[in-house]
């Protein structure tokens, strides 16, 4: 019998936002970015103001974790759209990834509260 692991779903990790849209922004996920699982910790990179995958040993901007990844994003040969969490809201630690100790304070900056 084969066993199958299911990923996260879109905005699983969400466990509530501001009223309306206020939480969520669009904007644009590098090119290159490998598939990325719904609640990916997100850097800005500073040269490009595109978003990529956190990463605290990076010097580029992206050593700052600044949003959460909404939806799944596939592999990317262009640059995409993509929706993520900014700003107040509350989300579930398990459910993210790339967490880590830097990036729970920079959640805090960002008007973000990370739940264990």
């Amino acid at each position: 019998m084969t066993i199958y692991t299911e990923g996260f779903h879109t905005a699983e990790f969400l466990l509530s936002e501001a009223e309306g849209m206020y939480s969520r922004e669009q904007v644009t996920l590098a090119a290159g970015s490998p598939a990325l699982p719904a609640g990916q910790l997100l850097g800005k990179v500073t040269a490009t103001s595109k978003y990529v995958a956190y990463d605290n040993s990076a010097t580029d901007g992206s050593q700052t974790a600044v949003a959460i990844l909404y939806a799944p994003a596939p592999d990317l040969t262009a640059d995409q759209k993509i929706t993520i969490i900014a700003r107040q809201a509350e989300v579930a630690a398990y459910a993210l990834t790339g967490l880590d100790t830097p990036a729970r304070a920079d959640m805090v900056a960002a008007g973000i509260v990370v739940r264990d």
